[in-house]
């Protein structure tokens, strides 16, 4: 599948992945629409990405889906890609006491949003010739890391979620792709992990994008960069050694 002239779909677009994958795709001559939360941040985003556009929207709201769905549907008929990019991940401590509701947050966002976001959007994108959609996993969702222990699994339900999807969409023309990075240098990793990661650094987001958008175009439906790669591989060589290891690098002790 080539990503030019295409019209794309990146949830949660104004910051880290999301928005390098704007800033890239944009040059490659496709037209390039982004949702957030935050009208502020989509409009910063605006100012610094000619010709991007921006709509608001919370991927954890069913309301606001059907209306974002309405709105492209009525300025972009033409979409043919969907990103489900949107996403949070935090250094949680099970053991503290938290309200209920805030501790199944990163089920909302990271599982719940891109599931009601496909179902939203399939009829739409199955009426182009040739489609498709991208879901955002992790390396994580192959092993997971003991201080994300609730982003962990709504990632390994996404990368689940998106292989079967990719089994009943075989005979459509949406070609489904699953993105599941290692650490990458955004400002999440660096506002939550900031003192687990050491001084390590994680892989550039200009190179993950880089190396994402020339796998898919060459057709590969599951892409794992860098150490994501090595998780995946070790959770079927050694998955236990693998999760000890990890553990042993960060170990839960923040909200």
């Amino acid at each position: 599948m080539q990503l030019q002239h295409r019209t794309i779909l990146i949830t949660g677009g104004t910051s880290g992945i999301g928005f390098e994958l704007a800033r890239q795709l944009l040059a490659r001559h496709n037209t390039v629409i982004v949702t957030g939360r935050d009208q502020e941040r989509i409009a910063v985003a605006l100012q610094r990405l000619s010709g991007l556009h921006g709509i608001v929207c919370d991927v954890t709201d069913p309301a606001a889906i059907a209306a974002l769905h309405a709105e492209v549907t009525k300025r972009f008929p033409n979409l043919d890609v969907l990103v489900n990019n949107a996403g949070i991940m935090r250094n949680l401590d099970l053991t503290r006491e938290r309200p209920l509701i805030d501790v199944t947050r990163e089920v909302d966002v990271n599982l719940r949003g891109p599931l009601q976001m496909v179902q939203q959007f399939l009829p739409l994108l199955r009426m182009r010739e040739q489609s498709a959609i991208i879901n955002v996993t992790s390396g994580l969702a192959f092993v997971p890391l003991a201080i994300s222990p609730v982003y962990s699994a709504a990632k390994a339900a996404l990368h689940a979620y998106t292989r079967v999807l990719r089994v009943q969409l075989a005979r459509s023309g949406v070609q489904v792709f699953e993105l599941a990075p290692p650490a990458v240098e955004t400002p999440l990793l660096r506002a939550e992990f900031e003192a687990e990661m050491k001084g390590n650094q994680g892989m550039h987001v200009e190179a993950l994008v880089r190396y994402a958008i020339a796998k898919i175009e060459q057709g590969q439906e599951e892409i794992r960069p860098g150490l994501a790669n090595v998780l995946q591989a070790m959770s079927r060589i050694a998955p236990q050694f693998m999760f000890r290891q990890m553990t042993r690098m960060m170990k839960p002790g923040k909200a």
